[in-house]
Protein backbone atom coordinates (compact mmCIF):
# COMPACT_ATOMS: atom_id res chain seq x y z
CA UNK A 1 0.00 0.00 0.00
CA UNK A 2 1.54 3.16 -1.15
CA UNK A 3 1.07 6.34 1.65
CA UNK A 4 -0.59 9.53 1.00
CA UNK A 5 1.29 12.76 1.94
CA UNK A 6 1.07 16.27 1.45
CA UNK A 7 4.10 18.47 1.11
CA UNK A 8 3.95 22.29 1.59
CA UNK A 9 5.16 24.21 -1.39
CA UNK A 10 6.53 27.26 0.54
CA UNK A 11 7.42 29.50 -2.65
CA UNK A 12 3.96 29.34 -3.93
CA UNK A 13 0.58 30.81 -3.11
CA UNK A 14 -2.98 29.79 -4.35
CA UNK A 15 -5.33 33.10 -4.29
CA UNK A 16 -8.77 31.94 -4.00
CA UNK A 17 -11.16 35.42 -5.56
CA UNK A 18 -14.69 35.86 -5.31
CA UNK A 19 -14.64 38.23 -8.24
CA UNK A 20 -14.54 37.15 -11.79
CA UNK A 21 -13.34 40.54 -12.78
CA UNK A 22 -9.38 39.62 -12.32
CA UNK A 23 -10.03 36.74 -15.04
CA UNK A 24 -12.07 39.50 -17.64
CA UNK A 25 -10.44 42.48 -17.53
CA UNK A 26 -6.76 43.54 -18.02
CA UNK A 27 -6.91 46.41 -15.93
CA UNK A 28 -8.37 44.17 -12.70
CA UNK A 29 -5.48 41.49 -13.36
CA UNK A 30 -2.27 44.54 -13.43
CA UNK A 31 -3.84 45.76 -10.07
CA UNK A 32 -3.75 41.96 -8.85
CA UNK A 33 -0.27 41.34 -10.04
CA UNK A 34 1.20 44.54 -8.43
CA UNK A 35 -0.23 43.67 -5.08
CA UNK A 36 2.48 40.76 -5.71
CA UNK A 37 5.11 42.30 -7.05
CA UNK A 38 5.63 44.69 -3.98
CA UNK A 39 6.58 41.55 -2.10
CA UNK A 40 8.49 39.83 -4.99
CA UNK A 41 9.53 41.84 -8.30
CA UNK A 42 10.18 38.35 -10.22
CA UNK A 43 6.97 36.73 -8.93
CA UNK A 44 4.96 34.49 -11.66
CA UNK A 45 1.04 34.29 -11.98
CA UNK A 46 -0.65 31.34 -13.36
CA UNK A 47 -4.87 31.96 -14.09
CA UNK A 48 -7.17 29.14 -13.49
CA UNK A 49 -10.66 31.33 -14.03
CA UNK A 50 -12.92 27.64 -13.96
CA UNK A 51 -11.68 27.09 -10.29
CA UNK A 52 -11.59 30.86 -9.24
CA UNK A 53 -8.04 30.50 -8.45
CA UNK A 54 -4.75 31.78 -9.22
CA UNK A 55 -1.42 30.47 -8.62
CA UNK A 56 1.16 32.92 -7.82
CA UNK A 57 4.83 31.72 -7.78
CA UNK A 58 7.84 33.53 -5.96
CA UNK A 59 11.43 33.17 -5.91
CA UNK A 60 12.08 33.67 -2.50
CA UNK A 61 9.63 32.03 0.59
CA UNK A 62 10.00 34.71 2.97
CA UNK A 63 8.19 36.90 0.23
CA UNK A 64 5.70 34.26 -0.11
CA UNK A 65 5.08 34.30 3.39
CA UNK A 66 4.98 37.89 4.38
CA UNK A 67 2.26 38.17 1.02
CA UNK A 68 0.44 35.41 2.85
CA UNK A 69 0.35 37.38 6.30
CA UNK A 70 -0.12 40.82 4.96
CA UNK A 71 -3.30 39.77 1.93
CA UNK A 72 -4.79 36.81 3.51
CA UNK A 73 -8.53 37.99 3.84
CA UNK A 74 -8.11 41.30 2.22
CA UNK A 75 -10.32 43.42 0.43
CA UNK A 76 -9.73 42.77 -3.13
CA UNK A 77 -12.59 45.19 -5.45
CA UNK A 78 -15.19 44.96 -2.95
CA UNK A 79 -14.46 40.85 -2.36
CA UNK A 80 -12.77 38.81 0.42
CA UNK A 81 -9.02 37.20 -1.00
CA UNK A 82 -7.82 34.09 0.30
CA UNK A 83 -4.03 32.76 0.44
CA UNK A 84 -3.13 29.58 0.82
CA UNK A 85 0.44 27.85 0.27
CA UNK A 86 -0.07 25.39 -2.56
CA UNK A 87 0.85 21.88 -1.43
CA UNK A 88 1.99 19.19 -3.21
CA UNK A 89 0.15 15.16 -3.44
CA UNK A 90 2.80 12.41 -3.35
CA UNK A 91 1.39 8.98 -3.47
CA UNK A 92 3.95 6.38 -3.19
CA UNK A 93 6.35 5.67 -5.95
CA UNK A 94 6.41 8.08 -9.10
CA UNK A 95 6.29 4.56 -10.72
CA UNK A 96 4.33 1.26 -10.72
CA UNK A 97 6.23 -1.29 -9.34
CA UNK A 98 5.03 -5.06 -9.57
CA UNK A 99 3.97 -6.87 -6.19
CA UNK A 100 6.41 -8.21 -3.75
CA UNK A 101 6.92 -11.76 -4.17
CA UNK A 102 6.28 -13.27 -0.97
CA UNK A 103 3.60 -15.75 -1.27
CA UNK A 104 4.73 -16.44 -5.06
CA UNK A 105 5.57 -19.97 -4.16
CA UNK A 106 1.92 -20.91 -3.62
CA UNK A 107 1.65 -21.53 -7.19
CA UNK A 108 1.30 -24.68 -8.85
CA UNK A 109 3.49 -25.31 -10.14
CA UNK A 110 5.75 -22.94 -8.69
CA UNK A 111 8.58 -21.14 -10.63
CA UNK A 112 11.13 -21.01 -7.87
CA UNK A 113 11.23 -22.22 -4.37
CA UNK A 114 10.92 -19.34 -1.32
CA UNK A 115 14.53 -18.16 -0.37
CA UNK A 116 15.98 -20.83 2.51
CA UNK A 117 13.61 -23.52 1.35
CA UNK A 118 15.52 -26.90 1.42
CA UNK A 119 14.75 -30.38 0.23
CA UNK A 120 13.88 -32.64 3.15
CA UNK A 121 15.61 -36.12 3.11
CA UNK A 122 14.18 -38.84 2.79
CA UNK A 123 13.74 -41.14 6.00
CA UNK A 124 15.57 -44.48 6.41
CA UNK A 125 13.52 -47.28 6.14
CA UNK A 126 12.74 -49.13 9.68
CA UNK A 127 12.89 -53.01 9.15
CA UNK A 128 10.79 -55.30 11.43
CA UNK A 129 13.00 -58.50 12.06
CA UNK A 130 10.04 -59.99 13.96
CA UNK A 131 7.68 -58.93 11.63
CA UNK A 132 9.49 -60.90 8.38
CA UNK A 133 10.13 -64.14 11.00
CA UNK A 134 6.73 -64.54 11.38
CA UNK A 135 6.12 -64.36 8.19
CA UNK A 136 8.35 -66.99 7.40
CA UNK A 137 7.43 -69.63 9.66
CA UNK A 138 3.68 -69.20 7.81
CA UNK A 139 2.87 -72.72 5.98
CA UNK A 140 -0.37 -73.56 4.07
CA UNK A 141 -2.76 -74.96 6.05
CA UNK A 142 -1.72 -74.58 9.21
CA UNK A 143 -3.45 -73.36 12.46
CA UNK A 144 -1.93 -69.98 12.91
CA UNK A 145 -1.56 -68.83 16.43
CA UNK A 146 -1.43 -64.70 16.88
CA UNK A 147 -1.56 -64.37 20.49
CA UNK A 148 -0.36 -67.01 22.92
CA UNK A 149 -2.90 -67.40 25.35
CA UNK A 150 -2.31 -66.77 29.33
CA UNK A 151 -3.96 -68.06 32.91
CA UNK A 152 -6.17 -64.63 32.07
CA UNK A 153 -6.59 -64.43 28.71
CA UNK A 154 -7.28 -66.31 25.55
CA UNK A 155 -5.28 -67.18 22.78
CA UNK A 156 -6.09 -65.74 19.46
CA UNK A 157 -5.72 -68.70 16.50
CA UNK A 158 -6.24 -68.30 12.97
CA UNK A 159 -7.63 -71.05 11.40
CA UNK A 160 -7.12 -71.21 7.15
CA UNK A 161 -10.93 -71.80 5.76
CA UNK A 162 -12.32 -74.42 4.15
CA UNK A 163 -12.68 -74.85 0.04
CA UNK A 164 -16.34 -74.29 -1.34
CA UNK A 165 -15.84 -78.01 -2.72
CA UNK A 166 -15.16 -79.50 0.74
CA UNK A 167 -18.27 -77.57 2.85
CA UNK A 168 -20.97 -77.99 0.02
CA UNK A 169 -20.66 -82.02 -0.74
CA UNK A 170 -18.57 -81.08 -3.77
CA UNK A 171 -21.02 -81.80 -6.98
CA UNK A 172 -19.07 -81.28 -9.58
CA UNK A 173 -19.86 -81.30 -13.41
CA UNK A 174 -17.49 -82.16 -16.22
CA UNK A 175 -14.21 -80.26 -15.89
CA UNK A 176 -13.89 -79.81 -12.76
CA UNK A 177 -15.87 -77.03 -12.42
CA UNK A 178 -18.98 -77.12 -9.68
CA UNK A 179 -22.58 -76.24 -11.18
CA UNK A 180 -23.83 -72.99 -10.52
CA UNK A 181 -27.00 -73.21 -7.95
CA UNK A 182 -30.31 -72.28 -10.27
CA UNK A 183 -31.87 -69.04 -9.44
CA UNK A 184 -36.18 -69.74 -9.30
CA UNK A 185 -38.23 -66.85 -9.70
CA UNK A 186 -40.84 -66.10 -7.14
CA UNK A 187 -44.33 -66.89 -8.44
CA UNK A 188 -46.49 -63.83 -9.03
CA UNK A 189 -50.02 -63.63 -7.06
CA UNK A 190 -53.13 -64.05 -7.92
CA UNK A 191 -55.08 -61.38 -9.94
CA UNK A 192 -58.53 -60.28 -8.09
CA UNK A 193 -60.04 -57.29 -9.19
CA UNK A 194 -60.69 -54.35 -6.81
CA UNK A 195 -63.49 -52.11 -8.46
CA UNK A 196 -66.11 -54.26 -10.04
CA UNK A 197 -68.19 -52.95 -12.71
Amino acid sequence: MHLKTMKCDRFCLIASLESQEVFSKPEARASFEALFHAFDSSATFQFFKSFRRVRINFTDALAAAKARVQLHKSDFNGKEMRLYFAQSVHIGSPRLEPPKPEKQFLISPPASPPVGWEQAQDATPVINYDLLCAISKLGPGEKYELHTGTTTTPSVVVHVCESDQESSGGEEEEGGKRARPKIIQTRRPEYTPAVLQ
